[in-house]
């Protein structure tokens, strides 16, 4: 696919329309944005209980009416450096999809944004680092109103792990 396309291949192999709605929002410097049909709502931040033995960037569990998701500090996921939760730390509650299942995730981000309509002209292809950096997790770049945004393919961001975390999690 060329760098001008807006459709790619998805995960199950199917061409995917990258063009639509992004919730974008901040991770230290920098924005990022989720397709907003993935996003199912943007919870303030609450008390988070710690689940042993995860991963470091698996901040723990909340109780969402009645449901137990697992929250994901997304600083954490992608490697930066951690910073103190402010009164505009939020959860973004997606719904992640792998092999034919979904579950409800929460994600730990600095802020919310806004919701931006993304065209196809606006879109590019995530650029190659080389064979040892997979950039797989990013949609594409968006370059909206003078500035870049990462758009994230947010099941891949996730991945399979998620699902483990949720299995052991009901299992305790």
């Amino acid at each position: 696919m060329t760098g001008d396309s807006a459709i790619v291949l998805g995960r199950a192999g199917a061409l995917r329309q990258r063009a639509g709605k992004y919730l974008t929002f901040k991770l230290a410097a920098e924005e990022y944005g989720l397709e907003i049909l993935k996003v199912r709502e943007i919870i303030g931040l609450m008390s988070i209980t710690a689940v042993p033995r995860t991963p470091q960037y698996v901040r723990g569990v909340i109780n969402l009416r009645g449901k137990v998701i697992s929250v994901l500090d997304l600083r954490q996921k992608f490697d930066m450096e951690g910073a103190a939760d402010t009164d505009e730390s939020c959860i973004i509650v997606v719904d992640v999809a792998s092999n034919g299942d979904s579950v409800l995730m929460g994600l730990l981000v600095d802020a919310v944004s806004e919701v931006l309509d993304i065209s196809d002209e606006e879109i590019q292809d995530a650029p190659e680092f080389g064979t040892h950096i997979n950039t797989d997790f990013i949609l594409g770049i968006g370059k909206v109103k003078g500035a870049v945004k990462l758009l994230l393919d947010i099941d891949r961001v996730i991945c399979l792990e998620a699902f483990q975390l949720v299995d052991y999690i009901s299992e305790k």
